[in-house]
């Protein structure tokens, strides 16, 4: 199964020559509603998405549901329209273009508009390309507008795009300064706070302000200006164009007046024949984390010696070959998501996938390997989390194993620097200060500890790049590490003590079923891998072990038509979504009739409208949990009918937020959560060949 992933990806690239989902403007409506559509999707701080069904409804919003204001309008023979953002100029708000279609492919958010007799088309695309790491680093959205008239004559088109300073701010009163430049080719207006406090602050609700917002056009493509927002807008309202001069009265509140960088393009006369204007918008933070040693660490696109404007220059002179290749992917991702999971299932990958990159940040350590960090997105803040990166990890193995890697090295050389307990961390500080584990008692004390939850996850991962690389030259410059965390799951993993697993809202809980099987799977892999590295006594041994702790798994949890919560716990259930390692790896520990019997009990007995609880004491449900016990069924029918009422959940959930996993399965209102690197682990049923 695993040993299969990079065969058949080859396969089935070549295949997508026979498969074609056919042009942005010809999709058949999405099969899901997205929870809320990715504008700008490139990192924890860089990230924009539309709250509302149509484009026209609000102003686009950070993840965090602060108003990142972008603004387009249309201007089609003098009459005016808006097609993205709520701006009321004089207290008016020009009329909304009548919004066709919306879809979601995994690198392109795709708009559809019609009115006056002209079609216009807004493509957001982010380039998050899991075979190029440069280019899925590299800061840069494009947007592309795409217009064409659908009656048969000809329409005087021009078109408006700004962006607010709110993008480089956390708090709207912060002062910002603005900027002009240009390359060859382009030309570029920028946005940056005054006081460059860089990596000045951590914490979970939180924008960035330091670096520079920057936008650009290519050189003589469109009328631009810095700009107070109003004056902008009304200059395009009012004849197509923006204010001839610069607006220089900077440094200034980024809330007084607004200021904006603004572009008005002029399509001319267009006819059947489409007419095809673009921008790029790009975030330069400079450096963008902090290691356990203090050390600042740029980007992994500037790691090189790339400035913003180069980086521009180069996202511009590739926007072809990037927009090529970009359409190439979603098809392929689409195709391959639908080939095991149906189309609905297909939807929902490609709402994950943009989500699930964009809650992380790609850098190098000063020794020079790649880290690829995620933020613990509304949900504390914490920096490369054991028990998210876990959960998160399919789409990597599907796409990218050394993106998988970048999640796990920073764990590792964290934990051999210095981490203190025989145990794997739990995270790596407060992002983007990578300042040591803040979680429960950190480095001072075993208080909310997860000791077992995130040794588990660790070996269990470990393994996984094993199986990926054919070798085991990754685990190897760690074995220290896994043989100490291997013990302490010898020592401490079959009846766990009472303690917290990633499920971390549930609170503490000894004697956890769904624990001490992860426990056994990942002594069952760590058991692999000293097969894979000659240690073939060592291995039987842990082998062996692992066999005998599912013997009496087995005889503690069962509780006649399923297993417990807890081994001393009666009348009492929990989903056992850890077991979906033993399938994909075909370790072959616990016996078939085990899982045939709890997902027996899931679907007939406590399966709720929009999904399957955590367990017995609430209706909470997390979406990548389900996913993974659906991936357990053995048939496409069992995967489709625990599916069903998470697909549900998607088209319903509110409110409407970059999907949340963590809601309620009565009603699928969100609990908490939202936008967590998580999502990645909906692809786990892709690994399920």
């Amino acid at each position: 199964m695993i040993r299969h992933i990079v065969s058949r990806f080859a396969l089935l690239a070549l295949a997508l020559c026979a498969y074609s989902l056919g042009s942005d403007a010809t999709r058949a409506a999405d099969p899901l509603r997205a929870p809320a559509y990715p504008l700008i999707a490139n990192d924890p701080y860089f990230s924009v998405w539309s709250f509302s069904d149509r484009l026209t409804d609000s102003f686009p919003v950070h993840w965090t549901g602060k108003i990142n204001a972008l603004v387009s309008l249309a201007r089609v023979d003098g009459r005016n329209f808006r097609i993205m953002g709520t701006p009321a100029i004089d207290g008016q708000s020009p009329e909304p273009m009548t919004q066709k279609s919306v879809t979601v492919r995994a690198t392109n958010t795709t708009y559809v508009f019609e009115d006056a007799g002209v079609e216009i088309t807004l493509t957001f695309t982010n380039p998050n390309l899991p075979d190029d790491l440069m280019l899925l680093s590299r800061p840069a959205t494009y947007l592309t507008w795409r217009v064409r008239a659908t009656d048969g004559k000809e329409h005087a088109v021009k078109l408006y795009f700004d962006a607010t300073a709110e993008l480089c701010v956390n708090e709207d009163e912060q002062l910002v300064v603005g900027e002009r430049s240009a390359t060859d080719a382009l030309d570029v207006l920028a946005l940056g706070t005054k006081d460059q406090n860089v990596l000045g602050r951590s914490g979970d609700n939180l924008r960035i302000d330091w670096g520079r917002f920057y936008a650009a056009v290519e050189k003589g493509a469109a009328q631009n200006a810095l700009a107070a927002a109003d004056a902008a807008r009304a200059a395009f309202l009012r004849d197509g164009s923006v204010p001839s001069k610069d607006d220089a009265d900077f440094p200034r509140a980024a809330n007084r007046d607004w200021p904006v960088v603004a572009f008005a393009f002029d399509c001319g006369n267009v006819g059947a024949d489409s007419v095809t204007k673009r921008a790029i918008v790009a975030y330069d933070d400079e450096f963008a984390l902090q290691d356990w040693n203090g050390k600042n660490l740029k980007p992994y696109w500037r790691k090189d010696g790339e400035n913003a404007l180069g980086m521009l220059e180069l996202a511009n002179a590739q926007y072809s070959d990037v927009m090529e290749r970009c359409r190439t992917f979603d098809d392929e991702l689409w195709a391959r998501a639908e080939d095991c999971g149906g189309e609905k299932y297909a939807s929902l990958c490609s709402i994950a996938y943009p989500q699930a990159i964009a809650a992380h940040k790609l850098a190098t350590l000063p020794n020079g390997k790649l880290i690829f960090i995620s933020k613990e997105n509304f949900s504390g803040g914490c920096a490369g989390t054991v028990d998210v990166l876990y959960p998160g990890a399919p789409l990597f193995i599907v796409y990218s194993p050394e993106l998988l890697k970048g999640t796990l090295t920073p764990i590792m050389e964290y934990a051999r620097d210095r981490w203190p307990w025989p145990y794997a961390p739990h995270d790596l500080g407060c992002y983007p200060l990578m300042a040591g584990q803040m979680y429960g008692g950190g480095e001072k004390t075993e208080e909310r500890q997860m000791p077992v939850e995130e040794s588990a996850n660790m070996l269990i991962l470990m393994d996984v790049v094993a199986r990926l690389d054919g070798n085991v030259d990754y685990a190897a410059e760690y074995w220290d590490l896994l043989e100490k965390w291997a013990q302490f799951l010898l020592d401490k993993g079959f009846d766990p003590e009472n303690q917290l697993c990633t499920d971390d809202f549930m609170g503490h809980l000894a004697h956890n079923v769904n624990l001490s099987a992860k426990a056994t799977v990942a002594l069952a892999c760590y058991a692999d891998l000293c097969q894979r590295a000659g240690k073939a006594d060592e291995a039987k041994k842990l082998r062996a072990t692992a066999e005998d702790f599912v013997k009496s798994w087995i005889k503690l949890a069962d509780a006649g038509d399923h297993y417990r919560l807890a081994f001393d716990q009666e009348d009492t259930w929990s989903m056992k979504y850890n077991l979906v390692w033993d399938k994909l790896l075909e370790l072959n520990l616990f016996p078939k009739d085990v899982v045939e019997k709890e997902l027996k009990y899931y679907q007939n007995v406590v399966m709720k409208p929009f999904g399957l609880p955590l367990d017995n004491r609430s209706d909470y449900a997390k979406v990548d949990w389900e996913v993974w016990v659906a991936t357990l069924a053995d048939s496409r029918e069992g995967f489709d009918a625990f599916m069903a009422p998470v697909y549900e959940f998607v088209d319903k959930t509110e409110p409407r937020v970059p999907l949340t996993d963590w809601y309620f399965a009565s009603d699928a209102k969100m609990k908490g959560f939202r936008a967590r690197s998580v999502v990645g682990g909906l692809f786990i049923k892709m690994l399920d060949k």
